[in-house]
């Protein structure tokens, strides 16, 4: 906060403060937070439970808050602590490739709430931007906990060496060390190049792109969609076992699964992790209806599609999409 949250709340300590006053601090900074343990987990609901937890010990906690650091700060040392205890105890599947099991979206929308920092030029928003993506959510998620950590603080919130040194009570050498550490697995696992997709900001060949995908995607054109696709195009759907590389692998994946040929589909377009992203929607006779199908996530570099995260239907209650479509949407 720009002033000191003792000095405006008028207290010497937090200890002094009543449990709505002190819920009401600490929710002005419960988006910011969620995506910092989003970031760290790649589950949307598994940052909900670090969230509520690094809330709860807070509470606990509270007249641990000396003033030394911000109150955001101080928040922020719980939560990663809360997700590194989290990691801590989870025992998944090892990820192959670039696969990623317990991976899930996280809606625009509630990316826009997040509040804009005090001076946050066009660096650190596109840091914000680049950070959020798929792709590096999903890097992100092959590194031990703690150069994970290192690696977020540092490079993502900009804190300083020792600060971070201080929270996972290592010496400065060692946070220094981890972080490099963090940065070459990134590299390993990173895309070569980075997405251009950028929002509202989208060019004239990219949102021509998005609509011949979408256009071949409903009317199940293999042969459209092939041609969209760039040669070391990469495809999976979480959490269903399995990651296509190249677009040979990907399209007789699709053509084995019964794609080809399908009818009765309807796309409505939506937005997470800041890339361009489409509902699909299957018509079911006996309902009457478009039911929820699957998400299909899109990463664009160079004119062409380089990845395609397709997510299962529970994930539209999330993303605030209808649960059906009528038919007079035809």
């Amino acid at each position: 906060m720009g002033v000191d949250v003792l000095e405006e709340l008028g207290v010497s300590g937090l200890g002094e403060v009543s449990e709505p006053a002190f819920s009401g601090l600490v929710e002005r900074h419960r988006r910011e937070l969620h995506v910092h343990c989003y970031r760290m987990l790649g589950s949307f609901e598994d940052a909900e439970d670090a969230v509520q937890e690094a809330f709860l010990r807070a509470w606990r906690r509270r007249e641990t808050f000396e003033g030394r650091s911000t109150f955001r700060a101080w928040l922020y040392r719980i939560a990663t602590n809360a997700c590194l205890d989290l990691l801590a105890k989870r025992r998944p599947e090892p990820a192959t490739g670039g696969e990623v099991r317990w991976l899930q979206p996280y809606p625009d929308r509630l990316l826009d709430e997040l509040p804009a920092g005090d001076g946050d030029g066009p660096e650190a928003v596109a840091v914000a931007r680049e950070t959020i993506e798929l792709a590096y959510v999903v890097a992100v998620q092959h590194l031990a906990p703690r150069p994970r950590a290192a690696l977020i603080l540092r490079d993502v919130l900009g804190w300083p060496a020792k600060d971070v040194a201080e929270l996972l009570g290592d010496s400065v050498n060692s946070v220094n060390s981890a972080l490099q550490r963090a940065r070459a697995g990134m590299r390993e696992h990173l895309p070569a190049e980075r997405q251009d997709w950028t929002g509202g900001e989208e060019d004239a060949q990219t949102r021509e792109l998005v609509r011949r995908f979408t256009d071949a995607s409903v009317t199940s054109d293999i042969d459209q969609l092939a041609a969209l696709l760039r040669d070391d195009v990469r495809c999976s759907m979480p959490p269903t076992p399995g990651l296509y590389v190249g677009r040979d692998a990907v399209m007789n994946n699709w053509v084995e699964d019964g794609f080809e040929g399908m009818t009765g589909l309807r796309a409505v377009r939506t937005a997470v992790n800041r890339q361009p992203a489409f509902a699909f929607y299957h018509w079911r006779e006996q309902e009457g209806a478009y039911l929820p199908l699957t998400l299909d996530v899109l990463r664009i570099s160079g004119g062409a599609i380089t990845e395609i995260i397709t997510f299962h239907d529970d994930q539209f209650p999330r993303l605030g999409l209808p649960e059906r479509l009528p038919a007079e949407t035809a």
